[in-house]
């Protein structure tokens, strides 16, 4: 199991790592993400996980759609307010197609281990898994569920 995981983690380096062409030679008509937008049951609550509890920044609200617009100066997100938090369904990783989680990068281990310790704190959060190595590591990682349940997981991966 730890082999294959290994395999799969190379051979996503190596994409990574590949020229840019496609297997037709074709250069990518994409140039990046430009933003995330997750939906959410309470844009409250998961606003402020994102800004009071992770210190990003609120730039702008949309109180009609509803949608707050929320950055760390590098990754932009947009949450969408469910319509009808009554009939929203909860996604299921296993069920569901659509995102499984969404990898934000920490500065430092010790960086990962206080927002562990603050995210503890923040009411809403379930958290799967404490930091612990990626594989085997060098990296260490955890995983949780921000107030409206989106599937978080925060990863230092040390320089090599």
């Amino acid at each position: 199991m730890l082999k294959r995981k290994l395999l799969n983690v190379l051979a996503l380096c190596l994409l990574v790592l590949s020229p840019l062409t496609s297997s037709y030679g074709q250069t990518p008509y994409t140039k990046g993400f430009d933003h995330i937008g997750l939906t959410v049951k309470d844009l409250q609550a998961s606003t402020s996980f994102f800004v009071d509890t992770l210190g990003w920044r609120l730039t702008y609200e949309d109180k009609e759609y509803p949608a707050s617009f929320v950055s760390d100066g590098n990754m932009f997100l947009t949450l969408w307010q469910v319509k009808d938090q009554a009939q929203a369904i909860d996604f299921n990783r296993k069920q569901n197609v659509g995102l499984h989680h969404l990898a934000i990068k920490v500065k430092s281990f010790e960086a990962l281990d206080k927002l562990y310790e603050k995210l503890k704190e923040h009411p809403g959060v379930v958290i799967e898994f404490a930091p612990e190595l990626a594989y085997g590591g060098p990296a260490k990682h955890m995983m949780v569920r921000e107030p409206s349940g989106n599937r978080l997981e925060f990863k230092h991966s040390p320089a090599r």
